[in-house]
């Protein structure tokens, strides 16, 4: 259940979020960056933001952006982890213990739950954001609809500026 501190919160990230993606000088990655910085900065559970993107003829995620320490896990194949799952099943995953999870790419001994919700253009799933949290529990039903919105934003500016992400 959201309290009054979430839904401020989240309606000032989602504000912050609409002042990023209008700024016309940056480019698609680096307003990706700008969001991972935001909510990392902005929700203390958030230890770790990402974006991850298909590179679907080698069935593999690419990571594009991010805040938080650096990972080995740049290039994840599909079925592969958490991430690997929401790119074969294109549904959110909520983990509550990443020990818990026989499929779980270990990226930081600190992290105890993870949130993956996948990002749509025209249906289709191109990519997700991951958030890895130090905190058992991190995440809840408020978390997946301010997620799901913020992918949302950036698949309609993805759209209404034909943008897409360069995954060589």
């Amino acid at each position: 259940m959201e309290n009054t501190f979430q839904v401020e919160q989240h309606q000032k990230i989602l504000s912050s979020l609409a002042t990023i993606i209008s700024v016309d000088s940056n480019c698609l990655e680096t307003k990706l960056t700008q969001i991972c910085a935001l909510l990392k900065q902005e929700i203390k559970t958030y230890d770790w933001v990402g974006f991850y993107f298909v590179k679907q003829n080698s069935k593999t995620l690419h990571l594009k952006a991010f805040a938080g320490i650096p990972t080995d896990h740049t290039v994840i194949p599909f079925g592969k982890g958490i991430c690997g799952q929401v790119a074969i099943s294109n549904k959110n995953f909520v983990v509550d213990d990443v020990h818990a999870q026989d499929n779980y790419i270990s990226c930081n001994i600190d992290v105890k739950s993870e949130i993956v919700i996948p990002l749509f253009l025209n249906n289709e799933n191109i990519g997700q954001i991951d958030i890895d949290s130090n905190t058992i529990n991190a995440f809840n039903k408020s978390d997946v609809v301010l997620l799901e919105k913020i992918n949302e934003k950036i698949s309609n500016y993805m759209l209404s500026n034909k943008l897409s992400i360069n995954i060589s």
